[in-house]
């Protein structure tokens, strides 16, 4: 039964931490564009120019 005394505090306390970390992360701006990671993973991108000095 003295078990639940460290349990249940430590289990309200993780839950209060998640809680924060949720609160912080949207109003970091972290859930504004979700698809727009999705749509650039697909998008084509030009190739880079050769940077080693090679001119032929």
């Amino acid at each position: 039964m003295s078990i639940i005394a460290y349990l249940l505090p430590a289990a309200l306390g993780l839950g209060f931490i998640g809680l924060l970390a949720f609160l912080w992360s949207l109003r970091a701006g972290q859930y504004e564009d979700l698809d727009g990671a999705a749509v650039r993973a697909l998008l084509d991108r030009e190739p880079l120019p050769d940077t080693d000095g090679d001119k032929n």
